[in-house]
């Protein structure tokens, strides 16, 4: 059997795997024994535990448990409420100011606890129903928080980029940065577009006030803060972006390595919301370690299967034979990268970030560096394009999260809300490709070129 036809059984078995239900961790592990049984001698199956074990043995991988018990941590207290309302205080005078801050409140909180689904549901419970209140259409509202969500994945401390470390063997405090650039690009793509969809939103209102079709619509009610409510509004988020600060001083700084600066994180994460929200008693501090140990089980399961996958493709030279087939098609650099990036878009109708990293890496990674791309540049872009896949159909799960907080809303005024989001993401992706310092820069400054 050639290399090609193994290839495509194998590609074939496993999307059958997926589509059939069986969770994604089973479902890689599952296809990966029967071709190591049927294809691979036969004490190769007395190695897989082994296998498993030594990837997951890996100090960049100890990050993520930490990373997630901070989010945790945050993510089950006020902090996300809190954010939002502060932000919302301070921004009143501007302009649709209230979207401005749920797409700061967004970044911010990404930052802090490092997931998607948290930062949509910590915000988007708060977020959501006060723009609804002040008149803003539902999808608008839906699609906002759900974007802004997408940022968990691209700003550090992500999951996304701590796996794609690993995957390209890249740095991971290098990705990090470069991460910061592109988010405060989108955080401003989405600024900007919230202020412009609440302009339109305020002339139709204003037009069926004057027309007579509506007595008065609650867009059009100008709130003031005073500047007492304003300080008042602080307290309570200062601590929260003292700990933001403290992580990023410490990882960048060279004081702590990753995993050091994850554990500093999260242990100053249940310090703080213990003394600002009174999260001190078992039954607060349960549900935070349950989430942790089941999202880092289920996480590292996944990544231990899908290197057991990854594995067996090599041995097999199935990742081999099509990178060399993409090598061999001898696209110019722009075109090849077009084309994995809408493979990767392809494989975000149907499969989480996390598996599209580590199933595709040893495919896609070996072309785009012979083509020239730099490795850290390209993990940015790549996480760009799978936040299209947090917020466009079947997957989109943030899409789900704000259907789940928010059930009033129907899924198509949801999926609708999004689309100007998915676009935006594109056009982010077309501005780093022009303008690839936006990511490098920070990166090249702080470690060299």
């Amino acid at each position: 059997m050639t290399s090609l036809q193994l290839g495509m059984l194998y590609g074939g078995a496993t999307l059958a795997a997926l589509f059939s239900g069986i969770p994604i961790a089973f479902a890689l592990g599952g296809v990966a024994t029967v071709f190591m049984t049927i294809f691979m001698p036969a004490a190769s199956l007395d190695t897989i535990a082994q296998n498993v074990y030594e990837e997951l043995a890996s100090i960049t991988l100890l990050t993520i448990p930490l990373f997630i018990l901070k989010g945790a941590a945050i993510g089950k207290s006020r902090a996300g409420k809190d954010l939002y309302d502060a932000l919302h205080t301070w921004l009143g005078r501007v302009p649709g100011g209230l979207g401005v801050a749920v797409v700061l409140a967004c970044g911010l909180f990404a930052a802090m606890a490092g997931s998607s689904p948290a930062t949509c549901s910590a915000i988007g419970s708060s977020g959501i129903p006060e723009m609804r209140r002040r008149g803003y259409s539902p999808g608008f509202a839906a699609g906002l928080v759900a974007a802004g969500g997408t940022l968990g994945i691209l700003l550090p401390p992500s999951i996304v980029l701590i796996l794609y470390a690993v995957a390209s063997e890249q740095s991971l405090g290098r990705l990090f940065l470069a991460g910061l650039g592109p988010g405060v690009l989108l955080v401003v793509l989405f600024a900007i577009f919230a202020v412009f969809q609440w302009r339109r939103e305020y002339a139709r209102a204003e037009k069926a006030v004057r027309s007579g079709a509506s007595a008065h619509h609650p867009i059009l009610a100008d709130e003031h803060f005073t500047m007492q409510q304003r300080m008042t509004a602080l307290p309570r988020v200062l601590p929260f972006l003292l700990l933001l600060s403290g992580v990023m001083v410490a990882l960048y700084g060279g004081i702590a390595t990753p995993s050091e600066t994850a554990g500093l994180g999260a242990v100053l994460a249940m310090l703080l919301i213990a003394a600002v929200y009174r999260a001190y008693k078992l039954s607060d501090v349960i549900p935070i370690f349950q989430g942790t140990l089941g999202e880092s089980g289920m996480l590292l399961m996944i990544i231990g299967m899908s290197l057991l996958y990854s594995y067996v493709m090599s041995y097999l030279h199935i990742s081999q034979s099509a990178a060399e087939a993409i090598v061999g098609l001898h696209l110019s650099r722009w075109m090849l990268l077009t084309a994995i990036l809408l493979m990767v878009v392809v494989l975000g109708f149907f499969l989480p970030p996390v598996s599209i990293i580590l199933m595709t890496a040893p495919i896609i990674l070996p072309p785009l560096r012979a083509a020239g791309f730099d490795l850290i540049w390209f993990g940015i872009v790549m996480a760009i394009v799978m936040e299209m896949g947090l917020i466009h159909p079947p997957v989109g799960l943030n899409i789900f999260v704000i259907n789940r907080i928010a059930p009033d809303i129907g899924l198509g005024a949801v999926i609708r809300g999004t689309i100007p989001f998915v676009i935006l993401l594109a056009i982010g992706v077309v501005i780093l490709s022009f303008f690839p310092g936006i990511a490098m820069w920070l990166p090249n400054t702080v470690y060299g070129k």
